[in-house]
C-alpha cells in the first residue's frame, strides 16, 4: 500500500508540471501578443535547469537578471521538496 505522504508528493509532483506547462502557454500567447504592438522590442530568455545547474540565456541584462532571481527560487523548491521526503522520516 502506498504511504499517503508519498501519494500526496506524487500529486503536488504532477500538479506542478501541469502547471508548469500552463505557464509556458501562457507566456507564448502573452509574449506573441505584446509583440503586436512593436515588433522590434520583443524581450526574452530561457532557463534550462540539468539538476541543480542553471543555463540562462536571454535578449538584454534586464530578462537575465529576472531569469537568475527565479532560477534561484527554482533551484531552492527543487531542493526543499526533494528533502522534506527525508525530514518527514525522522
Amino acid at each position: 500500500m502506498v504511504n499517503l505522504v508519498e501519494a500526496n508528493l506524487a500529486s503536488i509532483g504532477f500538479l506542478f508540471v501541469i502547471v508548469g506547462f500552463v505557464l509556458a502557454f501562457l507566456a507564448i500567447i502573452l509574449l506573441a501578443v505584446k509583440s503586436k504592438g512593436d515588433p522590434n522590442r520583443t524581450r526574452g530568455g530561457g532557463i534550462l535547469l540539468i539538476g541543480p545547474i542553471p543555463i540562462i540565456f536571454g535578449t538584454d541584462r534586464e530578462s537575465v537578471k529576472i531569469l537568475v532571481v527565479l532560477a534561484i527560487v527554482l533551484i531552492v523548491v527543487v531542493l526543499a521538496f526533494t528533502f522534506i521526503p527525508f525530514l518527514m522520516m525522522k
